[in-house]
């Protein structure tokens, strides 16, 4: 066969070709990736690693931590409100959805963390602006990276860094110089007659090539490189005796996308891959008709692979330096509306989780009747939830990297030593 050229390959491949391209110029979203032959392995296992769970849509705080004790939210939603008797009690106040009962075992454990009210100034109800504010940390203007992307390039770290294990690469992991990897769980397709071996030197330079076309190779290298990683992760995992991971569901098919990207997590941490930061999301929250059997069917996904994640992270060094932190772009309206759903609102809940937290309860919980145009008012900018991340976890200056002059206030999250 004769030797597969970089310009011949693109030359054939237009999907590789845009994937290339699109890698070049900061993102790595190729839908699986290359295999290398790098071997090197680092020592990850006293390494804080953080896990980032976004929940697409507008996850619905209210009825997930539920203010079962307040009047005010069984008289604005009559037919959505649970009972007190329905509801997992934190206090006599709030309690999480009947669903959760993994996560109750956790607050339970004194390994989750709720920090009530979380939000941002001025509020934006588009889930596309909503979502970029979270991602970027710039509640102000739109730009063009992400907090931990910034991270990325203040650290000069390699793509495999970060990894999000999500279809296209979050804006939260693109920095102005560096990006995290992109992941996906299907693997890779690749054309007709092509493969794996027969393509691993497009990430040679070659003499006389342009600028886009050094950093396509660029792209390739970093893809191969991180594709080494994730394989390694999934050969050690092969040769883990029997018994050595519970099941994350039982039956054909019964695995969610949540569950399948956190087990490549699992997989990763246990091989220790030098991965710092990881991006899996669910989506489906944006409940604006019949919202109690639907989001219900959400958290008991969340909660059933949050659960046996972290009861596996709990196995290992490495898995109990593992910090897991679970958001949505913006929470919903406090009064239902007349689908029996909820509309897009303000404020909500974040879970922070994991053998590191301090659990409990942090910041205040937003009043059901001092609101702001229908809407709960904010009381921890979110802000201060990732600046303690970035202090605690990645052993990072949080005002460096929140950017625009925020100064983070730091909450007590996480357990002293």
């Amino acid at each position: 066969m004769d030797e597969l050229t970089r310009r011949r390959f693109l030359r054939a491949s237009g999907v590789a070709a845009g994937a290339a391209v699109a890698a070049g110029a900061g993102g790595l979203g190729l839908a699986g990736l290359l295999r290398t032959g790098s071997q090197e392995r680092v020592d990850t296992a006293h390494e804080g690693k953080l896990v980032l769970v976004t929940l697409y849509g507008g996850n619905d705080g209210l009825n997930t931590v539920v203010p079962y004790a307040d009047s005010a939210y069984h008289s604005a939603r009559p037919q959505l409100a649970y009972a007190p008797e329905q509801v997992l009690h934190l206090d006599d106040r709030l309690g999480l959805n009947r669903t959760m009962r993994g996560m109750k075992q956790l607050w339970d454990d004194k390994q989750l963390a709720v920090v009530l009210g979380v939000g941002y100034p001025r509020p934006d109800r588009s889930h596309f602006r909503s979502m970029d504010i979270w991602q970027t940390a710039s509640p102000r203007e739109p730009i063009p990276t992400g907090w931990v992307g910034r991270w990325l390039d203040g650290t000069n770290a390699p793509p495999e860094t970060a990894v999000s294990f999500e279809p296209v690469l979050p804006p939260v992991l693109a920095g102005e110089t560096r990006a995290g990897a992109c992941v996906g769980v299907g693997g890779l397709e690749l054309p007709p007659g092509i493969t794996v071996d027969s393509i691993s030197g497009l990430g040679e330079r070659e003499a006389g090539e342009s600028e886009p076309q050094a950093r396509a190779a660029e792209a390739y290298r970093n893809l191969l490189r991180v594709e080494g990683l994730v394989r390694g992760a999934e050969q050690h995992h092969q040769t883990e005796p029997a018994g050595a991971e519970e099941p994350l569901a039982t039956g054909p098919g019964s695995r969610s996308v949540l569950e399948t990207q956190l087990a490549l997590v699992a997989q990763c941490v246990e091989a220790g891959v030098p991965t710092r930061v990881y991006s899996v999301s669910l989506d489906g929250f944006d409940t604006h008709a019949q919202a109690l059997a639907g989001q219900e069917s959400l958290l008991t996904r969340l909660d059933r692979a949050l659960s046996v994640f972290l009861g596996r992270m709990a196995r290992t060094a490495a898995g109990r330096q593992v910090t897991v932190v679970v958001y949505s772009e913006f929470g919903r309206r406090v009064r239902a509306n007349a689908s029996h759903g909820t509309d897009h609102g303000t404020a909500g809940p974040v879970f922070v989780l994991g053998p590191r937290v301090a659990g409990g309860f942090f910041g205040e919980q937003p009043s059901l009747t001092d609101l702001d145009d229908g809407d709960l008012k904010v009381t921890t900018d979110f802000r201060d939830i990732f600046g303690t991340l970035l202090a605690s976890v990645l052993n990072a200056d949080p005002d460096r990297y929140i950017g625009a002059g925020y100064r983070s206030t730091l909450l007590p999250l996480f357990r002293p030593g």
